[in-house]
């Protein structure tokens, strides 16, 4: 097959894409279901994310660990979140800090052992808290087992990763890497293997080998990791970096086509230097998402209980997105990750109308009967209250959970927590060690993973060690859990209010939504119910104050709306109704108001 054949295979594959969100997509802002049917739990769930190397040290050694989620479960069960997720606790080098796993099937000593985690599994059971790995199907580290037979050619493993010959030079005579495909993490994503005589694909680190699914045996394999970890008691799986999980099948003479130069930079370590047509948004992609989902299903099937629910990790365009989520004749993932409200906003910067226009792109392009989700942050991206500017941490907290559908928090994002400074002697990060002192605060992820603030004591509560893996953040002292809590109006109290307020209201559990901008820099949702009082936010993301009419938005608003819970700057009282036609708003102040 040619480089036009590919090319022509991928314009179909565009095709395909456009017409699914043409058959399948919403196009009315008033997006949400009115049916007031009963909801499976991950519907309306809020999902807290832990990155467990920095949520709590049980152990005094300056990391975070099992024993020390375990020991605050009950935090997030005051919190009043659904489900716990866990970056990955699998038996690991920690090359990419659990990202490059050694062994699926166990725990990472540092974390602990299978008997702290079934310990974890048994409290939070106890809490009604539902507990969701991290699963990296991606790859594996170049210290699996696995890995280490497929260098040697060991029968069933030969092909297990993506192994290439290369090709020579006609010039130097000097055998090269089969394409010029790039790694996450700069340069080259080949890397030859002395002792097999071959190069394997890394999209990630050079110690990140790429599995291979167009092999039955890995497919297998990793329903079994699936199976393994639900019979141990999760209730489901966030998917990693599922994007690049397959590439284009080589040529008639075994050969991957190059890609070509995108224009987005002149950096040529940098990967987005080339595009990705080859090496990401495969359509065997989306089949395997519907394959884990069946396993997730045949499980309950054969043993009952709770829905088991797929979260997916994915960067892509909206075309092949909703694409995961399934179709007329397959369930896929329950949530593919909406992190429209971080790309959005990373390209345009946080206004109204950027707000909007992230919020159309997951409605307007969700297949109907689906379910969204909205996504602030997460341990790879800077934390919110740093990329949005901290007064407006508890606008965004407001709008995930005035929206409908599920929502995540990444660990800290309650307390408003924002960045650690990381000097380049202590940075870990692959991304950021991978560059230079002059460029790695483009990559490093360090910052959004300091440890997580309790108190304003030694080591802000993480850790009674004599230090930390990672520097705390300089804000510790007023911003933790002990100081938030004892005030009486915080970040955390007003996120506990928002969850508490969405676990009471069928309004927002089941009503429909509508959204607009007013005077260019107000938002305003309202969520409706038929025989229920409609929710409203109202948030003012301008640089100046402002006095918004809200009855140019809804001509059947009530003269006054009553405020339910304000932004923590905010001077209003709650309790109090407002008029709805000259409601005064200050620079970043949102509210959460009713119609009675």
């Amino acid at each position: 097959m040619n480089k036009m054949s590919f090319l022509c295979n991928r314009a179909v594959h565009l095709l395909l894409g456009v017409l699914f969100l043409s058959v399948f997509g919403q196009a009315c802002q008033d997006a949400a279901s009115t049916a007031t049917s009963s909801k499976d739990w991950w519907e309306t769930a809020q999902f807290y994310q832990i990155y467990p190397r920095s949520f709590m040290d049980s152990d005094g050694d300056g990391i975070g660990d099992l024993n020390g989620i375990t020991s605050k479960l009950e935090y997030l069960k005051e919190l009043g979140v659904t489900a716990a997720w866990l970056s990955p606790i699998f038996k690991s080098p920690m090359v990419d800090f659990g990202y490059d796993i050694s062994d699926f099937f166990d725990i990472q000593p540092e974390y602990g052992t299978l008997e702290d985690f079934r310990n974890l599994i048994k409290k939070a059971n106890e809490l009604e808290l539902k507990i969701i790995l991290d699963f990296v199907p991606n790859h594996s580290s170049d210290e699996n087992e696995w890995f280490k037979k497929s260098v040697k050619r060991e029968k069933g493993y030969q092909d297990y990763y993506v192994w290439h010959d290369g090709k020579v030079n006609a010039s130097t005579g000097v055998r090269e890497p089969p394409t010029n495909w790039l790694q996450y993490f700069r340069g080259s994503a080949w890397e030859w293997n002395e002792e097999r005589q071959q190069y394997y694909l890394h999209q990630f680190a050079v110690q990140q080998p790429d599995l291979n699914y167009r092999n039955p045996d890995v497919v297998a394999q990793m329903k079994r990791v699936l199976r393994y970890w639900l019979n141990e008691g999760v209730s489901g799986f966030r998917c990693d970096a599922l994007p690049p999980l397959f590439e284009v099948l080589p040529d008639a003479e075994g050969q991957y086509p190059d890609e070509v130069v995108s224009g987005a930079t002149d950096d040529s370590e940098d990967r987005d230097y080339f595009t990705t047509t080859y090496i990401e948004n495969q359509p065997e992609t989306v089949d395997m998402v519907y394959q884990w989902r069946t396993v997730l299903d045949d499980h309950k099937r054969i043993y009952g209980g709770n829905s088991s629910v797929l979260l997916i990790e994915t960067y892509s365009p909206a075309w092949f997105t909703m694409q995961f989520y399934g179709n007329r004749s397959v369930n896929g993932a329950h949530l593919p990750f909406n992190f429209n409200l971080i790309t959005v906003m990373e390209k345009s910067g946080l206004s109204a109308s950027n707000v909007q226009e992230a919020i159309d792109l997951w409605l307007q392009n969700m297949p109907a009967g689906r379910t969204a989700n909205w996504v602030l942050g997460n341990h790879d991206k800077r934390r919110a209250a740093s990329r949005y500017g901290a007064e407006f941490i508890d606008a965004m907290n407001m709008l995930v959970m005035i929206l409908p559908g599920a929502s995540v928090t990444y660990q800290g994002e309650e307390l408003g927590m924002t960045d650690g400074w990381i000097s380049w002697e202590d940075t870990v990060d692959p991304w950021g060690c991978n560059s230079n002192a002059d460029i790695y605060e483009q990559y490093t992820r360090d910052p959004e993973r300091t440890p997580f603030q309790w108190t304003n004591g030694t080591n802000a509560g993480f850790s009674t060690g004599p230090s930390t893996w990672l520097p705390l953040a300089a804000d510790y002292e007023t911003i933790n859990v002990a100081t938030e809590s004892a005030a009486d109006h915080s970040h955390l109290t007003i996120y506990k209010s928002l969850i508490a307020l969405r676990r009471s209201s069928k309004t927002l559990q089941n009503g429909s939504t509508k959204y607009a901008v007013l005077s260019d820099d107000v938002f305003v949702i309202k969520r409706s119910l038929p025989g229920a009082n409609s929710i409203f936010y109202v948030c003012n993301f301008g640089s100046a104050s402002i006095t918004v009419d809200l009855t140019e938005f809804d001509k059947t608003l009530p003269s006054d709306l009553v405020l339910l819970i304000r932004s923590m700057d905010s001077s209003k009282s709650e309790g109090v109704g407002y008029t709805s036609k000259e409601l005064e708003l200050a620079v970043g102040e949102a509210l959460v108001l009713s119609s009675e």
